[in-house]
């Protein structure tokens, strides 16, 4: 999609730039005025429009393409086609990105925060066009202009710090129950973690099971995420997630957002992560999918989403929680006052400090959560008297692309993919739970893996085109071409192909006791292959706020603090020692009604 910005009036940019090609406004011989007529006179640049393109999120496959047009003496527009830019996070932040330079007439500017791939990547594009035509990007010094900044005082029913998955859920449920509801949002755009998340919705006994033919239950959804939990959940938390989630399905399929494809993910005793599909019947990141559902609810519904606004504080009065302060970009303050509160900001995982804090041996490890998940409601809810439980319980995933901490799904592995050390053995059964395949891949030479698909699982897969398009993914037409990118010998990795193969056509892993046959999409039989070089990466914090099956926030004295609620990953006690893939999603779906049904009360 081509989407174009024009600027209405010609910005006289000679003094505010400084020396560029094609002018100046000052020398050694004295000042602009003194100058020759045809140096004063002189164009800032050469009028024209000029290409530039840059990988961004979607990578260098699929980069941004920028058409940038120039007068004698401003960036006049800028037009971009950014197809594969994730459409709740890079997509929302282009026009911003583009409105910014075009005020700056510059690039040397901040990114959008919660956006940095897609920042860095229209920044280069626009430079790259920039220089094409002769400009040196550097020296464009950024216009500055006066920022009045002015304080937010408002008053709403509720209002929800964080506009997550758990944070837009919450608010609908308010606003569909006839409240007025104001979002506050850290980053600048919508979506934190919730638009990073790739696999699916667990929810047992749904509509799409039936359909399906698989029978599943609450009870063993419980027994499931207790066990893959370590026993350490707390029950009445795990036992109302288990038994609300094929509502919660029922209750997306209500705002228009299906996940109608059902896969297995570990730790689950039979298929029951709900996945999106799209019109060909691909299945899709249900991050972004859900993001992008919620957003547009929010909008239809008049939900006001403020971003830019980092929460520092819950109001209180006489014990009670009245309302939220919040920073914004600027300095200003901003206060919501509401009769009812609801946070859900999100975990620590991209908070070294406070990862080191609590698990000093996950010192180093990368982490795949968005920039703004940084544990600010710890202090804040802290200061609000809220009790918190099992903050040391943070969850590394197994595969995880070091370079800049992005996810591979493990709905791949639950639709068939292996994971091969680096002498092109199996060494696990890849659907365990996600801390005992990460201490399997840890423990292998050099302590990476390699995860391996195929085309059967790429033919219907946009997960798998992204990290194509991205480069994490690199497809090998032959076993040879894979055995040499894995760095192995080709007989020995032939040999791990057919025993994987022969297992999948006797529905019994002799190796490693891997089951789930049937929830599989392929058996790795025939080239081409598809392969991507992965390691553990810091991926979710299982610890956080104590709540109770009200979503109501638990206190350090055992009582529920009035008025205040959580949901999400900002809460402890749902996951145990290790939250199982899809759970997440569950988590925040459920949870978030909950909070939104009784902070409408």
């Amino acid at each position: 999609m081509k989407k174009a910005w024009k600027i209405l009036a010609a910005i006289s940019m000679s003094l505010a730039l400084g020396a560029c090609s094609g002018g100046s406004t000052s020398s050694a011989a004295g000042s602009a005025s003194e100058q020759p007529a045809s140096e004063s006179t002189a164009s800032l640049f050469k009028a024209g429009t000029y290409e530039g393109e840059e990988a961004g999120f979607g990578g260098e496959n699929s980069p941004i393409h920028v058409s940038v047009t120039l007068s004698d003496d401003a960036i006049e527009s800028i037009e971009y086609t950014a197809d594969a830019e994730t459409p709740t996070v890079g997509g929302a932040a282009l026009p911003q990105l583009v409105e910014a330079v075009l005020a700056a007439q510059s690039t040397n500017i901040d990114g959008v925060s919660g956006a940095t791939f897609t920042s860095n990547g229209f920044f280069g594009a626009v430079n790259e066009a920039l220089e094409s035509a002769g400009v040196d990007p550097a020296s464009l010094e950024p216009i500055e202009t006066e920022t009045v900044v002015e304080d937010i005082e408002k008053t709403a029913d509720v209002v929800v710090a964080g506009a997550g998955g758990a944070g837009m859920t919450a608010a609908i449920t308010a606003a569909q129950n006839g409240k007025s509801v104001i979002i506050l949002e850290k980053a600048s755009v919508p979506g934190g973690n919730s638009s990073y998340a790739t696999g699916g919705m667990n929810a047992a006994n749904t509509h799409y099971q039936a359909e399906q033919n698989i029978e599943d239950s609450a009870e063993l959804f419980f027994e499931d995420t207790m066990e893959g939990g370590h026993q350490l959940n707390n029950p009445d938390l795990v036992h109302t997630l288990a038994e609300n989630s094929s509502a919660a399905i029922d209750w997306l399929d209500s705002i228009g957002a299906p996940l109608s494809d059902v896969g297995q993910a570990g730790g689950a005793s039979v298929p029951r992560q709900h996945r999106p599909v799209n019109d060909e019947g691909k299945v899709l990141p249900v991050g972004t999918f859900l993001v992008e559902h919620l957003s547009s609810t929010c909008d239809e519904m008049g939900i006001e989403i403020i971003t830019d606004a980092k929460v520092d504080e819950v109001l209180m009065e006489d014990g009670a929680a009245v309302g939220l302060h919040a920073v914004g970009k600027d300095g200003q303050n901003i206060v919501i006052h509401a009769s009812n509160v609801v946070v859900t900001t999100g975990g620590f995982g991209s908070n070294p400090e406070l990862i080191v804090k609590y698990r000093p041996d996950l010192e180093g490890y990368v982490s795949t959560n968005a920039p703004s998940i940084t544990g600010d409601a710890i202090e804040f809810l802290g200061n609000a008297g809220a009790d918190f439980v099992d903050l040391d319980q943070i969850q590394i995933h197994p595969t995880v692309v070091q370079e800049d901490g992005s996810l591979i799904s493990e709905s791949l592995r639950g639709d068939g993919a292996i994971l091969l050390n680096k002498e092109g053995k199996r060494f696990c059964n890849e659907i365990l739970t996600r801390d005992v395949v990460s201490a399997n891949v840890i423990a292998q030479p050099d302590g990476y893996a390699w995860l391996i698909a195929d085309e059967n699982m790429a033919s219907v897969s946009t997960v798998i085109e992204k990290y194509v398009n991205k480069g994490y993914m690199i497809k090998c037409d032959t076993t040879a071409d894979l055995a040499e990118l894995i760095g192995c010998d080709e007989e020995t990795l032939q040999a791990s192909l057919d025993t994987w193969a022969a297992a999948c056509a006797a529905k019994e892993d002799a190796e490693f006791g891997r089951d789930a046959f049937d929830a599989m999409k392929t058996d790795l039989a025939e080239a081409p292959y598809y392969a991507v070089k992965i390691s553990p990466g810091i991926h979710h914090c299982m610890g956080g706020v104590k709540i109770n099956t009200n979503a109501e926030v638990v206190g350090t004295n055992g009582e529920v603090i009035p008025h205040l609620f959580a949901a999400g990953e900002v809460t402890g006690g749902v996951h145990g020692g290790n939250r199982l893939g899809g759970n997440a999603v569950a988590d925040f779906v459920v949870f978030g009604r909950i909070a939104g049904t009784n902070a409408s009360k």
